[in-house]
């Protein structure tokens, strides 16, 4: 896109118009740029020619081919490109002279080996964005460190609170560290852009999972820096509202999220403990989080007379928040899913269709459609990009 010109949105996003090239591989960088995809923006692949993206040697596979990959890739283009070879990094400096952001997630230091650092690139291609995204971040006595998810789960912190009392340690049940450094990536990348806009002025982002992690972790971290309490895990309950957790019933379990004191009285009203309203141990938040289990205790012994779905309609008649605990095809299953146009057919290369997470970001002046472009095969693109660079 032209220097200070504005996006054109005319077709497929507010993004329509920006180029990315894309140096990510696995699951942060290429999280940031199906984003970005997803917004209207051309994602370019650049993929090392042996193999490609690592990711897409991980299933479950259909027909051979990656849909682990397929889920993150959806939409872009790959050409593949030796870095090292002259022929290639002459093509790479064509792409990076028409491009508005690089992302890369390599350790810090390795785009500086091969000559693209952003004091190099900056110097040479003023208008570029260079976006990267890392373990530890560009600074800092770790940066250097190699990271993967699980890694940053554990050293973040989000690993120590996650799970039940008293049991082995839980990762958080997806990849927390990759797509919320993925997310963060996204927002700054959208920022530098608009920064660009007003200004001119293009711009570094460094992106640190671990900083992330710690983002993340919201009120954790107030109260160890204010209470100088180490958080632990607590199961399916909130640290600091009650009652606000996952209750037995007799077929199973649901969530009752009573997060204030009006909520509170609604909800011993639908259950028939009108006495629990009016105990003055239960009058406030703080003396509910006191009483927890016994509140707990009082409250279960309500829900297992009765199964989750009967409960579920009595408390939300009664204008509490609540919900069942469901399986990922029980929540792919729920009538919002459709409606939102929350699983989108991408074709899988066979003939076939896939079936895959559809975009959160709904916005009035642009479509959803409810179909994809697929993933790129490696190098797939490579002619009709080489045609765009008028090679």
């Amino acid at each position: 896109m032209t220097l200070n010109a504005v996006p054109d949105t005319s077709k497929s996003g507010p993004l329509s118009g920006i180029l990315v090239v894309d140096l990510s591989r696995i699951l942060a960088g290429p999280y940031c740029t199906l984003l970005m995809a997803e917004m209207g923006a051309r994602v370019i692949k650049v993929e090392p020619p042996k193999g490609g993206d690592d990711a897409r040697a991980y299933g479950p596979f259909v027909n051979g081919k990656s849909t682990y990959f397929a889920s993150v890739n959806r939409g872009k283009e790959s050409i593949a490109l030796d870095l090292k070879s002259d022929a290639d990094r002459k093509i790479f400096e064509q792409l990076l002279e028409k491009a508005d952001v690089v992302v890369e997630n390599f350790r810090p230091g390795t785009m500086e080996k091969l000559g693209y650092g952003w004091e190099t690139l900056h110097q040479k291609y003023p208008n570029l964005i260079y976006a990267a995204a890392s373990g530890f971040g560009h600074t800092g006595p770790n940066s250097k460190d190699p990271a993967y998810d699980m890694v940053m789960q554990g050293q973040g912190g989000i690993m120590s609170i996650t799970g039940n009392e008293g049991q082995p340690p839980s990762r958080v049940g997806m990849s927390i560290g990759d797509i919320g450094a993925g997310l963060y990536t996204a927002v700054a990348v959208n920022a530098a852009i608009v920064h660009r806009l007003k200004t001119g002025e293009s711009t570094k982002i460094d992106i640190a999972m671990f900083d992330c992690q710690l983002a993340l972790l919201e009120n954790a971290i107030m109260r160890y820096t204010v209470e100088k309490e180490i958080p632990g895990p607590l199961g399916a309950r909130h640290p600091t509202i009650t009652p606000f957790e996952a209750f037995a019933t007799s077929d199973g379990s649901m969530i009752i999220a009573a997060g204030n004191d009006s909520l509170f009285i609604k909800m011993c009203g639908a259950l028939g403990l009108s006495d629990m309203a009016t105990n003055p141990a239960y009058k406030s938040n703080a003396l509910r989080q006191k009483s927890q289990k016994k509140l707990k205790h009082e409250i279960e012994s309500v829900l297992k007379t009765n199964t989750t779905d009967h409960w579920i309609a009595v408390v939300s008649k009664g204008g509490v928040p609540c919900g069942p605990i469901n399986n990922i095809a029980q929540a792919l299953e729920h009538p919002q899913v459709a409606a939102r146009n929350m699983v989108v057919e991408v074709p899988d290369g066979s003939g076939g269709t896939l079936k895959l997470a559809g975009n959160p970001l709904k916005m009035s002046a642009f479509a959803d459609p409810t179909t994809r472009a697929p993933a790129p095969d490696l190098d797939g693109d490579r002619q009709a990009i080489l045609a765009s660079l008028g090679s």
